[in-house]
């Protein structure tokens, strides 16, 4: 269960700071561009390296993943899009459960299947209360989880769903606008479920500069978590690592 991993990530909130995750999706990275993400990981430090997504076509997951720890010292943990995404070669696992969605295989069903195989890998499994928020596109998580996210201006929708997924014991909870979001989710939002919640909150999703980084920390943000667009634009990472810096 939760270990050394959501142990940092309690004590960095005990702190108030801040962290941030980079999100690695197979499908849109190599073996080969590993060496170059690493150099820039190590030019500005995220805390955790993510790998995952709501849809994995490649099949090299256990080798990205193999390569990415014997490259870096940062905590790999996967990010599953459903039971299949499972490498033992990781740290951790999110164990996401779809709680803003009302469709049993992503509440619980996936998970039944996985515990099984988590269990004999020996990873350390964080319980993650997953929330898909509706940032003005549809996105493939919508698609493939076949549910509705939560309106971007309900945040009173959003605040019950994070207190029920506490209650329940879940970890965290990660709140989702999903790849391509046409904007993060409202800052509202964000400040509206911090005030309501003891775990750490993620924020995913839309977020394409430094100021909607700043803007998302500043709002109750415990960690932000941006994808590998930042490899193809290097002062994007600079620029959020620097709001995080500025409440570190």
């Amino acid at each position: 269960m939760a270990g050394e991993i959501y142990h940092q990530i309690i004590e960095t909130k005990s702190r108030r700071k801040k962290s941030l995750a980079i999100l690695i999706d197979p499908d849109k990275t190599g073996i080969n561009e590993v060496p170059k993400l690493v150099e820039l990981f190590q030019e500005n430090k995220p805390e955790i390296i993510l790998v995952g997504g709501s849809l994995i076509t490649s099949n090299h997951l256990d080798e990205l993943v193999a390569e990415l720890k014997a490259k870096t010292h940062l905590p790999v943990v996967l990010f599953p899009g459903n039971s299949l995404h499972i490498s033992p070669k990781a740290d951790g696992i999110l164990f996401l459960s779809l709680i803003s969605g009302r469709n049993p295989e992503f509440l619980i069903g996936q998970h039944v299947n996985a515990a099984p195989i988590l269990k004999k890998a020996g990873i350390e499994v964080i319980p993650t209360g997953y929330m898909l928020i509706d940032c003005g596109v549809a996105t493939t998580a919508n698609y493939m989880s076949n549910t509705t996210p939560i309106p971007f201006h309900k945040p009173e929708i959003a605040v019950c769903t994070a207190m029920a997924g506490e209650m329940l014991g879940m970890r965290m909870i990660y709140m989702d606008g999903g790849s391509g979001a046409d904007k993060p989710i409202s800052l509202e939002m964000v400040k509206k479920v911090k005030e309501n919640l003891g775990i750490p909150l993620i924020i995913g999703g839309g977020i394409r500069n430094g100021t909607m980084a700043k803007n998302a920390y500043e709002a109750g943000a415990d960690m932000i978590v941006v994808g590998t667009a930042v490899e193809k634009n290097r002062d994007l990472l600079q620029e959020i690592c620097e709001a995080k810096n500025s409440f570190n």
